[in-house]
């Protein structure tokens, strides 16, 4: 599986390690091909992911039986999940009930997404592209403020950066950290965080695929025995990238849930 990656030697024989323009191919239909934009791989994938997940929802509650088939036990399973572990818990039981069908689409779209980078021949994190992790985010950014605003009116925005209980000495320094922690820096952590993660996590696969593909073809002696040892490093990281893809989609929504919260709670 790992081995489906770039050639791993150039014309002279030499290693060539992977790069980032090696996670780009040509896109299917550039409409500024100057500007190297157009519809390519990664946008397929995800109307791809959109159209897989839509499918396997309503597939699971078709028939909607009391005592549910393995398939409608997985989809039920699955929606809880996120329901309870996420919405439920952090939001709390009064309010997040709303909130479930966004969360449920950001898992499920990230996770599916994250997942597209261990899968042979698509073998692309359609989230290591910074602008899906940037629309992603823009998306709860624009949530929990909104959500705020609705809920408080304009007195959310001193909910949001005037904590209670701060010596008025340093409160005017408080504020201005809050200020650019709560709407500058973190829509730019909660995207850059899983954006980061998955593009250098599909770099180190491809790395270590391409140095075994170059030792066991291109090495002898010992360099194949290496290539053995890379081989096995090499699986044992792509295992290791498959559970930080589910983990990733939690944490972002989880975060998601976290500022929900926030802009729904009376006290900062």
């Amino acid at each position: 599986m790992i081995a489906l990656a770039l050639p791993a030697a150039t014309e002279e024989g030499g290693f060539k390690a992977p790069a980032l323009e090696d996670m780009h191919l040509p896109e299917i239909l550039p409409w500024y091909a100057e500007y190297g934009t157009g519809f390519g791989k990664q946008m397929l994938l995800v109307l791809l992911s959109v159209a897989l997940i839509s499918w396997f929802f309503l597939a699971a509650s078709r028939r909607g039986s009391m005592v549910p088939g393995k398939f409608q036990f997985l989809g039920e399973y699955s929606y809880n999940f996120v329901r309870n572990a996420v919405g439920k818990d952090v939001i709390g039981e009064r309010d997040f009930k709303p909130f479930v069908p966004l969360l449920v689409a950001l898992f499920f779209f990230i996770a599916l997404n994250n997942f597209f980078g261990s899968v042979p021949f698509l073998q692309i994190p359609t989230t290591s592209h910074v602008g899906t992790a940037y629309a992603l985010a823009g998306i709860v950014y624009f949530t929990w403020i909104i959500l705020g605003l609705k809920r408080h009116g304009i007195r959310y925005f001193k909910i949001a950066t005037v904590p209670s209980g701060v010596p008025k000495a340093i409160l005017p320094l408080i504020v201005i950290i809050e200020i650019i922690s709560n709407f500058f820096v973190r829509p730019v952590t909660h995207s850059l965080r899983l954006f980061a993660t998955m593009l250098s996590g599909h770099l180190i696969i491809m790395l270590a695929a391409s140095g075994t593909s170059y030792l066991l073809i291109e090495g002898e002696g010992i360099m194949k025995a290496l290539g053995v040892l890379t081989l096995v490093g090499g699986v044992a990281m792509y295992l290791f990238e498959v559970m930080i893809q589910i983990l990733q989609a939690y944490v972002f929504v989880l975060l998601t849930a976290i500022y929900i919260q926030g802009a729904l709670v009376d006290e900062h």
